[in-house]
């Protein structure tokens, strides 16, 4: 989506969309590694408080939703040229908004109905 609005594809031929695939390949891992470990350690962190009978469904999607935005806001919002309130905001959402959700729909557990 961002190489569509960046304007990257306007003179779109089929080399420009070979090396897209290419560096697509080749950073795969690491988005493996940067996306997967991350939902790794967030889902052992909501199983844990799960645990805790104190804490109610609500309150747990909601902790879990704000230490992932500030953890994924710090790591990637502040690097690169791009740096500010703006980016930090969105790096924290691509953070909160997958935790949230995940949280919410490992509640009651495989195989059960989520009520709204």
């Amino acid at each position: 989506m961002t190489t569509t609005l960046s304007g990257y594809w306007a003179q779109t031929n089929l080399s420009e969309v070979a090396k897209l695939f290419v560096v697509f390949v080749k950073s795969l891992q690491f988005s493996y590694l940067f996306g997967i470990l991350p939902v790794m350690i967030f889902a052992a962190v909501d199983d844990i408080f799960s645990h805790v009978r104190w804490i109610g469904a609500r309150l747990r999607m909601l902790v879990i939703g704000v230490i992932a935005f500030f953890v994924a806001a710090l790591f990637y919002g502040g690097k690169g040229a791009d740096s500010g309130v703006v980016q930090f905001i969105l790096y924290g959402l691509v953070g909160l908004i997958p935790a949230m959700l995940c949280s919410r729909l490992a509640q009651d557990g495989p195989g059960k109905s989520v009520p709204a």
